[in-house]
């Protein structure tokens, strides 16, 4: 699979975010944009006076890290702060691929991209997220409280917001596994480890965690 849905936050600390959001000042998205994506970002994002985190941004971070699923399939190493973007009527962001290390050469390798939708998706039109896919394109609109994990190398764009706000976060994964194919393999391990049926059969297990913790220790950077 190479995306993926999933709960991080529930309805009401997403809620909170956002009526947080909306007492915040807002700037041109363009202003932490480089090259190309410069000229096809039209958002805003949140207002930072410095490097400090906020209470915003270590409720994202204990979302993540309390997520077994998303521990199990981005397998994170490092992460990058999250952006605060709002997107109001005739906000858009076109199509782009997100830059390799964000942040600069000492920054995050970007692996995974993370979108986490903070705003109800009925009280916005437009504003999918759209990934290009060898499938074919894939829109994506969550719930409040939902992110989405895709690769960082990935054409993607947002949709034109046509009414409402679309308030959301950001932020990029650099894994302790490189290799996409690997990851999944990775993945799936894990689920079938989960699975009921190998919790009945103590052997069935045993393979499984020898498999994984194998393939781990061989595709795992240091």
């Amino acid at each position: 699979m190479n995306w993926q849905a999933i709960r991080l936050l529930p309805g009401h600390e997403a809620s909170r975010v956002v009526s947080e959001l909306e007492q915040r000042a807002f700037a041109d998205g363009k202003l932490t944009a480089s090259g190309y994506a410069r000229d096809v970002k039209h958002n805003l994002q949140l207002q930072r006076t410095g490097p400090q985190v906020s209470e915003m941004d270590k409720l994202v971070f204990a979302a993540f890290a309390r997520s077994a699923e998303f521990q199990s399939f981005a397998m994170p190493r490092r992460m990058a702060a999250p952006i605060f973007s709002r997107y109001d009527p005739g906000m858009e962001y076109g199509s782009h691929v997100d830059n390799a290390l964000m942040g600069g050469a000492s920054g995050v390798r970007s692996d995974l991209s993370v979108t986490l939708f903070l705003s109800p998706p009925d009280s916005y039109e437009g504003g999918e997220l759209v990934i290009e896919m060898a499938v074919g394109e894939q829109q994506i609109k969550l719930d409040a409280g939902e992110a989405i994990v895709y690769p960082s190398s990935s054409v993607h764009h947002v949709a034109p917001v046509t009414s409402g706000a679309r308030f959301a976060a950001v932020t990029w994964v650099q894994s302790v596994i490189r290799d996409e194919r690997m990851r999944a393999i990775l993945y799936d391990l894990h689920r079938a480890m989960a699975h009921p049926d190998a919790a009945r059969s103590p052997e069935l297990l045993l393979l499984l965690s020898k498999s994984y913790n194998n393939l781990l220790r061989y595709a795992a950077e240091s």
